[in-house]
Parts: C-alpha cells; sequence; structure tokens
C-alpha cells in the first residue's frame, strides 16, 4: 500500500499530479486545489501524503500536501454517499480548518456551498462526523465575516475564474484591515483584487 510518495513533478495542473520516482516510474496522483498550490514548479522536488485506493479494475492514488488533509480525507469517504472524487472536491472547496469547522458547527449551508453536495448529504456529513473530527478540534479555526456582501464578492471572483478558496483568503484578509469593507460591495471588491492569486 502505498502512504508516501517522494520524488520529482513532471506534470501538474488543477486536480492531478503526476511524480516520478527512482528507477523513472511515473505515478499519477489526484490532488485537492490548496495541494496543487502548493507544489513546486515542473522537475521540482515533491513529497505527498498518499491515500491508496484498491479496486477490481483500478488502483488510484490520492496526494496531499499535509498530513490533516489525508487524514480529514480519510473520514469524508468512510461516510456514506461520499466518494474520494467528491471529498477532493469538498477539500478543494474548504480548507480542512473550514471543513471541521463547518461539520462541528452543523453548519449545512457552507457544505452544501460545494459542488455535489446537497441538504441530506450535509445533514450526513454533520451526523457521522461530529464526534469524531476532535484530534482536529486543537486547530484554531479564524472567525469568518459573512454578510450580503461578502458572499456577493466571493460569487464574483468565483464567476470570473478565482478558487473559492484563494477567494475567501482575500476577502477575509481584506475585511481583517477595514471592517468597514465588509458591508461594501464595490470597496470590497476592489480591495480584494488587490490582493488575490
Amino acid at each position: 500500500m502505498i502512504a508516501h510518495l517522494r520524488g520529482k513533478l513532471i506534470h501538474k495542473q488543477p486536480g492531478q499530479a503526476i511524480v516520478e520516482t527512482g528507477g523513472g516510474v511515473g505515478y499519477e496522483v489526484t490532488i485537492t486545489i490548496p495541494t496543487f498550490t502548493a507544489l513546486p514548479a515542473i522537475g521540482g522536488s515533491v513529497a505527498l501524503h498518499i491515500h491508496t485506493q484498491v479496486r477490481e479494475d483500478q488502483i488510484a492514488l490520492f496526494g496531499f500536501q499535509e498530513s490533516d488533509e489525508k487524514r480529514l480525507f480519510e473520514r469524508l469517504i468512510s461516510v456514506t454517499g461520499v466518494g474520494p472524487k467528491l471529498a477532493i472536491t469538498l477539500l478543494s472547496g474548504l480548507t480542512p480548518e473550514r471543513a471541521v469547522s463547518a461539520i462541528c458547527a452543523q453548519d449545512h449551508a457552507s457544505l452544501t456551498r460545494i459542488p455535489g453536495v446537497g441538504k441530506k448529504l450535509a445533514e450526513r456529513l454533520v451526523l457521522e462526523l461530529k464526534d469524531k473530527l476532535d484530534d482536529f478540534a486543537t486547530v484554531p479555526v479564524p472567525s469568518i465575516v459573512r454578510g450580503a456582501a461578502v458572499e456577493d464578492v466571493l460569487s464574483a471572483l468565483t464567476n470570473l475564474g478565482y478558487q473559492r478558496v484563494a477567494a475567501e483568503k482575500s476577502v477575509q484578509a481584506a475585511v481583517a484591515k477595514d471592517e468597514g469593507l465588509a458591508a461594501d460591495f464595490d470597496a470590497l471588491f476592489r480591495a480584494t483584487l488587490k490582493t488575490i492569486r
């Protein structure tokens, strides 16, 4: 069972990386967006925590930059109706800290913003995992500012092609500098565009 890969990054794109290890063997790994953004340039050295899924017709590798992300992925796929692809999508839209916070706080709204997570599945995630995430509770969760202007800016940025995680970080950073922005769509949008990557 492959649990860790270290080697040279020979290909990357959102959702996928190929890591070449000794002997010229390249492993195709499905990755989250946060792991993709943390990868080095092509040709750089990379190390990934791996979850290996063995099925009759294929062996699939899922890679994570952080061990907490891998552990949370494994908890997510233990939930009825959550397969590896949906778990990757969920962790691409929410950081592990935000996902744990949403589940523990029974915040169905944050969970249902993830494509493929409907109301029933969000309820099941909360029901099956809320008491199984105590070992993640030590991670401090930043307070998240919400409101109509914030949600509208996030929606506008994702429609422009920015990743939700990057958009949320930039919006929260802008509000942290000037709390008055949280109620002003135009000012918040302009401030966020200056810092988002």
